[in-house]
């Protein structure tokens, strides 16, 4: 990577890592459905501009049904389910639990498309979902005000990021990047605006909670989006995918930091096991060439 890939990766890694702490922020004032309509719709009205710019408009409407599916899988069902979890784990939690995804997607690929698996890949997926266990160890509580059940919406939405994966990848193929993601983003707009309606918040959010949406929006959102296309262009996907394990490191330093949230033992090292897990699902890391 040039110093210029290097710092596109570690701005998208703080600004994907900076999304849970907006969420956590904004969420009780708005609500977890509100607040993601609010965010799809800002990123969506960031990124049409630049569509039509670049005269790819007309390729929305060509695959507009395909776009709905990534709209609902990518954007508006797993957001509103990492903005519902927020609200009783903390955003540092949420974001090492996302770290999960790619450890889904290998999982989902080998189960649903036949795709073969390493003996890296497997191990990886094994340590990863240890990880995930020792995380959820001492609080999986499903009990009232028990954090059990945000654990599991978190859990659900790196499901949806593995299915939507291969799903874009076999449906959209060719389809340039930036009309998927803003593609995607409309469309979880236009899905979710009733139900934003039914559940807008009976109290105006202060300034605050505005700013924090409109962060969400413009710079984890689309900002983000552009980020991570220029570096697929540049750097190819294998090593864009790195990004994957600097967003919890983000996560939990900008909630630590500013949410004044406790950083345990059991975070750390369930972290440091599921991080581990996915480098070796995702190939980054692999095993000795005597034992693969």
């Amino acid at each position: 990577m040039t110093p210029r890939n290097l710092f596109d990766l570690i701005l998208l890694a703080a600004l994907w890592g900076g999304s849970f702490l907006f969420m956590r922020y904004a969420a009780p004032s708005f609500g977890a459905v509100a607040l993601i309509w609010l965010r799809v719709a800002i990123a969506a009205a960031c990124l049409l501009p630049l569509l039509w710019w670049r005269g790819q408009s007309g390729l929305l409407r060509q695959n507009m049904g395909a776009m709905l599916v990534v709209g609902l899988l990518n954007s508006a069902v797993p957001f509103v389910l990492i903005a519902w979890a927020v609200l009783s784990i903390t955003s540092g939690l949420a974001s090492i639990l996302n770290a999960v995804t790619p450890i889904f997607t290998a999982l989902i690929g080998a189960l649903w498309l036949n795709e073969r698996l390493s003996k890296s890949q497997m191990l990886g997926l094994l340590i990863g979902f240890v990880g995930v266990l020792l995380l959820a160890a001492d609080k999986a509580d499903f009990k009232a005000g028990g954090s059990g059940w945000a654990i599991v919406a978190l859990l659900g939405a790196t499901l949806c990021y593995g299915i939507v994966t291969h799903y874009t990848r076999h449906k959209l193929a060719g389809v340039p990047s930036l009309v998927t993601a803003t593609g995607a983003q409309l469309a979880a707009a236009i899905v979710l605006l009733p139900l934003a309606y039914a559940f807008w918040p009976a109290v105006m959010p202060d300034v605050k909670a505005w700013l924090a949406v409109i962060g969400l929006g413009v710079g984890c959102t689309a900002l983000a989006f552009a980020l991570f296309f220029r570096l697929l262009a540049q750097v190819g996907a294998s090593r864009a995918v790195t990004v994957t394990f600097l967003i919890p490191v983000f996560g939990v330093l900008w909630g630590s930091l500013f949410l004044g949230e406790t950083v345990s033992a059991s975070m750390l090292v369930g972290g440091a096991v599921i991080v581990l897990g996915t480098a070796l699902a995702t190939g980054v890391v692999r095993l000795p060439a005597v034992l693969a």
